[in-house]
């Protein structure tokens, strides 16, 4: 992952709190247009709830979905990569899907949402906790990784129900395409599912348009019309 410093003194961005385990946490929840739609859960980069982070759930929101970005930091915003690391590092992974799923109940608990599943959009680290809560929550019926970054052991899949549509970059570094084909094996053996994962030509974090080092506008525009054509049809 990059070194590139973060903006310093951006505020996380939260407007409601959820139940998380019998504890409060706190994310930024954006609506649809209509009002009512199919529940998506976004999941941070290593950087914390963004700006980024939230105008994608803006964008999902506008494109028809009731869309959650769950806070797994508390509130914190990395300001440089060596916090963002220290930060994704003392955030251990069963606490993470831990509250990922109780954002999951809160979404599908909320009377806005239509649906009896939801789809799960991660970036980075984000991306990673996309296979986590998948492999153990059989309410995400689509998982939409952005170069996900497995930490530590990969997730026993035989629990997983979500159809995977991953995106990842031919030149990234951090998670290398040569380890593709071993995720997908393995997901495709313990679930029985074929992990739909694509291929562009651009760097990890491509899809972040605060980043111009490694934004790729055409890759970035391709991947998101299939993550919104994916969930519109998983989503139910």
């Amino acid at each position: 992952m990059s070194e590139t410093p973060r903006p310093t003194g951006e505020p996380a961005r939260q407007n409601v709190t959820l139940d998380s385990a019998g504890n409060p946490a706190h994310g930024y929840l954006a609506l649809p247009p209509a009002g009512r739609g199919p529940g998506v859960i976004v999941i941070q980069e290593w950087w914390g709830l963004t700006g980024h982070i939230a105008d994608v759930t803006d964008r999902l929101a506008a494109e028809g979905f009731v869309a959650l970005a769950p806070d797994l930091y508390g509130g914190s915003v990395a300001h440089d990569s060596g916090e963002a690391f220290r930060m994704m590092q003392e955030l251990p992974v069963e606490r993470g899907v831990d509250l990922l799923s109780g954002a999951v109940d809160h979404l599908l608990g909320r009377p806005e949402v239509t649906s009896a599943t939801v789809g799960a959009v991660g970036f980075c680290m984000g991306g990673g906790f996309v296979l986590y809560l998948a492999a153990k929550d059989p309410r995400v019926g689509a998982a939409v990784p952005f170069y996900g970054v497995v930490q530590g052991e990969i997730p026993d899949f035989s629990g997983l129900r979500a159809e995977v549509l991953g995106h990842y970059g031919e030149r990234d570094e951090t998670v290398p395409v040569a380890t593709l084909d071993g995720l997908r094996r393995t997901i495709r053996e313990q679930s029985g599912i074929e992990a739909d994962f694509r291929l562009y030509p651009a760097d990890h974090a491509f899809f972040n348009d605060g980043r111009p080092e490694v934004y790729d506008a055409a890759s970035a525009a391709q991947a998101w019309a299939a993550t919104t054509d994916f969930l519109r049809s998983t989503v139910v």
